[in-house]
């Protein structure tokens, strides 16, 4: 009989976003939820401030302190800042006396063997005990609730801040994926864009956030940012209107992969997908319309999951309590690589 493996409550799953980096423990669910974002000094190269402190110190430390973000496109772009994000989360698990716990890291279903690597190197030099990678939209899947492991069709488009993954899934296997780095941090850059070029306002990312979150909630979205030739405080009106058309290139590229995906499905999974809609998670899943855009360029209904924006971290928690249904399902090389 094969050896079962066990892990415990102090084991830990994590969502590691370009945006927001969230970390689930079997026990204590959501044991934390913050920006994915690293200060560190620039004069001698030590990290000041990791997370939500971070994200507060920018603009209000020394001029020799900058942000960073460790991740871009959903995959590791800085390695000492990500080790120092991920240290974070191994230390909000790790209590006196514990032993380091083990990690179970999602990463975006396309990424190159190079990077499977760097995530799984820079988890254990952060101090996890072993680490183990599940694909995102897999793990989005199975935080939902959809039934994975049955004889049955089910299709999940997980926007996150750096990529937009797609997968239909039956029987534990992954049919048909799709996966393109268009996101939600995509249409901030491009308010941002827009909010400099059209209207001389210079925004920060946290604004232009909001600006899309607001979108669609009435005829416009005021914002407050710095006029780009005095560098005075400035107010600037964005119609919904002219916003709806500065986003509409990323949606336009979301959308066409979603329609795309239905080219190789299977007919029998395309009827279940038919009967029980297509699922959106991540926090791109938020924006006001996109499911009913999605559900009329596919001709499927759309439902966005229940708290959308935690799917991904509870799915790689749900990882450890049935890891070796997984590992069966779908082969310890292919879903969970392992770092000693």
């Amino acid at each position: 009989m094969a050896k079962r493996t066990s892990f415990s409550t102090r084991d830990i799953g994590i969502d590691l976003g370009t945006t927001n980096t969230l970390v689930c423990s079997r026990g204590r669910g959501i044991i934390l939820n913050e920006p994915s974002i690293v200060a560190v000094d620039s004069a001698n190269g030590k990290v000041r401030a990791v997370g939500r402190e971070a994200a507060d110190a920018v603009g209000r430390a020394s001029g020799s302190v900058v942000a960073t973000r460790p991740l871009g496109k959903g995959v590791i772009t800085d390695l000492d800042a990500a080790e120092a994000l991920l240290r974070r989360c191994l230390r909000r698990a790790r209590t006196a006396r514990a032993r380091a716990p083990r990690a179970i890291v999602s990463v975006p279903r396309g990424i190159t063997e190079v990077e499977r690597q760097a995530v799984l190197q820079t988890t254990a030099r952060a101090g996890a005990r072993s680490v183990h990678l599940v694909e995102q939209p897999m793990a989005a899947a199975i935080g939902a609730g959809l039934p994975v492991y049955e004889p049955q069709g089910s299709m999940v488009v997980d926007l996150g801040g750096g990529s937009t993954e797609l997968s239909i899934i039956s029987l534990g296997g992954t049919v048909v994926s799709r996966s393109c780095r268009v996101a939600g941090d995509s249409l901030d850059a491009a308010i941002v864009a827009h909010a400099d070029r059209e209207h001389s306002v210079t925004i920060g990312e946290s604004t232009a956030e909001r600006v899309k979150l607001e979108l669609g909630r009435g005829a416009g979205v005021q914002v407050h940012g710095r006029d780009k030739s005095t560098g005075m405080p400035k107010y600037a009106d964005l119609t919904t209107a002219e916003l709806l058309e500065v986003i509409e290139p990323a949606l336009e590229t979301i959308t066409e992969m979603v329609t795309s995906a239905f080219d190789e499905c299977p007919p029998e999974l395309y009827s279940d997908i038919m009967e029980r809609g297509i699922v959106l998670t991540g926090g791109g899943a938020l924006l006001r319309g996109l499911d009913e855009r999605i559900s009329r360029t596919t001709g499927m209904p759309v439902v966005v999951a229940d708290d959308p924006t935690t799917c991904v971290a509870l799915g790689t928690a749900r990882c450890l309590a049935e890891y070796d249904q997984l590992a069966a399902l779908f082969g310890r090389p292919r879903l969970l690589a392992h770092a000693a």
